[in-house]
């Protein structure tokens, strides 16, 4: 692949996670919210496909293979039937409004890049230098957790967190062994399918799922 051509669909790719990431803080719709993670999914995959092209490396496009099928597929499906069984549409009462959450993720976004500046003048390269964005991926998913009241809300900051994650892992070391990745990746589905027995329990016990609600339960 042109080297040219390479650069611009990594940073379009990273660009639409980070666009993504904040598209999240932005919608109020949980099944909005819950293509926005696919679309993130297919992104990342591009992602460790282009990486994988540009070294010529088989096993950085089973990573891609396994990202496209865990992210995009698996994990928004148990979403959605989390989504289905709890009968909440939106997340209705976060702790801070859009506009204050898409100041303060401009905000992490600079944080991350201050941050991120001692790793890229250390290796500078094509895809260190997008390393910001999967840090900014990371405190956004934090923020989500802090911000988001519904237990899919949180669920989906979680998984913000953990696709940052990969995605600096991806771009640091230019990809991550695939069975790492499939390893971290069924955790992760694991934990989702948790949740789901959690959030369907918790939705059938006290009918919802609004985290402060919950704290002011007493025996």
């Amino acid at each position: 692949m042109n080297n040219s051509l390479y650069v611009q669909l990594l940073y379009l790719a990273v660009g639409g996670l980070l666009l993504s990431s904040v598209l999240v803080l932005w919608r109020r719709e949980l099944s909005a919210i819950v293509r926005l993670l696919v679309m993130q999914g297919a992104l990342m995959a591009c992602v460790a496909l282009l990486l994988a092209v540009q070294r010529d490396s088989i096993e950085l496009g089973v990573v891609a293979a396994e990202v496209v099928v865990l992210k995009a597929v698996l994990i928004p499906a148990v979403l959605r039937r989390v989504l289905r069984d709890s009968a909440e549409a939106r997340e209705t009462a976060p702790l801070m409004n859009v506009a204050a959450s898409i100041l303060t993720a401009a905000v992490l976004i600079l944080v991350a890049y201050g941050i991120s500046r001692p790793l890229v003048r250390l290796a500078p390269s094509t895809e260190t230098q997008a390393v910001p964005v999967g840090l900014a991926m990371v405190l956004i998913g934090f923020f989500v957790l802090v911000t988001r009241r519904r237990a899919l809300s949180q669920i989906v900051g979680f998984l913000l967190l953990d696709n940052g994650i990969a995605t600096t892992a991806f771009l640091l070391t230019g990809g991550v062994p695939g069975v790492v990745e499939l390893a971290v990746s069924l955790d992760v589905l694991l934990i989702v399918l948790v949740l789901q027995v959690l959030t369907g329990r918790v939705q059938l016990a006290f009918g919802g799922t609004d985290i402060d609600e919950l704290r002011e339960l007493r025996d």
